[in-house]
C-alpha cells in the first residue's frame, strides 16, 4: 500500500522513509503541505498519509480538511503527527478529518502498529464498497425482472429485450441465475401417460 509522508524536517523525513520501506510500504515524500496536496490529488494509489501538523504554506490540519472535502474517489487514511499533545489539540486534529493522532517524538513500534490499523480499516472499507456495488447490481437485476414481460398467450414464450422470443425457462436462466430440472406434474402425467382403466375407452 502506498503511503504519503509529509514532513518538512529533512532528518525526520529520511528516518521515517527508512522505517516505512523496512515495513514494506511504498513511500512518496513531501517537504511541505502544498507538495503533499499535489501528490494526493495526482496519485489515486496513495491510500495512507502521515502528515506533520506544523508545515510551511499548508499545515497538516488544512490538509486533513482538504482531503475530506475534495477527495471523493477513494478513502484516504490520515495520520496526523505533532508535538502538540493537549486534549484540545487532539480534538482539533480529529475534527479536521484525521483518522488517528500521533504525538512526537514518534516511536517506531507505535507508528507501525497504527499503520497496520490504517491498512485494516482501508481493506474493510474497500470490501464494503465492493459489497455495496454487488448489491446495487443485484437490485438493478431484480428490478428488471419485476417489469412487464411480453409472453405468448399460446406457447408461453417470452419476448426478450432484443425482441426475440425465448422459451420461458431459457429466459429465466439468462436473467435470474437459475437452472431448471424438468419433471412431470400430475395433470400432464394423467393426460399423456396414464394407463386407461379397464372398461374405459
Amino acid at each position: 500500500m502506498k503511503v504519503l509522508l509529509a514532513e518538512d524536517e529533512a532528518v525526520s523525513r529520511r528516518l521515517l522513509e527508512a522505517h516505512l520501506g523496512k515495513w514494506g510500504y511504498e513511500t512518496v515524500s513531501a517537504e511541505n503541505g502544498v507538495e503533499a496536496w499535489s501528490l494526493l490529488t495526482a496519485d489515486p494509489s496513495i491510500r495512507i498519509a502521515v502528515l506533520d501538523w506544523m508545515m510551511p504554506r499548508v499545515d497538516g490540519i488544512e490538509l486533513c480538511r482538504r482531503v475530506r472535502a475534495e477527495i471523493q474517489d477513494r478513502p484516504v487514511y490520515l495520520l496526523l503527527c505533532t508535538a502538540r499533545k493537549g486534549v484540545d489539540d487532539v480534538v482539533q486534529g480529529l475534527d479536521a478529518g484525521a483518522n488517528d493522532y500521533l504525538v512526537k517524538p514518534l516511536r517506531a513500534a507505535e507508528l507501525q502498529a497504527r499503520l497496520r490499523v490504517g491498512v485494516r480499516t482501508l481493506e474493510l472499507e474497500d470490501a464494503l464498497h465492493r459489497r455495496i456495488a454487488e448489491l446495487g447490481a443485484a437490485l438493478a437485476h431484480v428490478k428488471r425482472l419485476q417489469g412487464l414481460l411480453p409472453i405468448c398467450m399460446h406457447c408461453k414464450r417470452i419476448r426478450n429485450a432484443r425482441d426475440v422470443w425465448q422459451a420461458t425457462e431459457q429466459y429465466l436462466e439468462d436473467h435470474a441465475d437459475v437452472e431448471f430440472s424438468h419433471g412431470l406434474c400430475d395433470r400432464c402425467f394423467d393426460q399423456r401417460y396414464a394407463v386407461p382403466r379397464e372398461g374405459k375407452r
